[in-house]
């Protein structure tokens, strides 16, 4: 798995992004944009870019994210 990370993110097309399921009540918590690749970005330093997976990558990066929860 190999993230690409840019503050450019005209390369993807113009999705909404949203916050994710688990953010918390303590302002942690990160957006993410669905389309043709998945972007995800902290909410408080949305100046620093963005992490951008295609296809496949983005559930081996939530299969890894889960996995370190339990």
């Amino acid at each position: 798995m190999t993230p690409s990370t840019t503050t450019d993110e005209s390369f993807i097309p113009a999705v909404p992004w949203h916050k994710a399921s688990y953010t918390n009540d303590r302002g942690e918590c990160v957006e993410v944009a669905e389309g043709p690749v998945t972007g995800i970005r902290d909410t408080k330093h949305r100046e620093l870019g963005a992490l951008f997976f295609a296809g496949g990558e983005w559930e081996a990066f939530l299969g890894i994210a889960k996995s370190d929860l339990g």
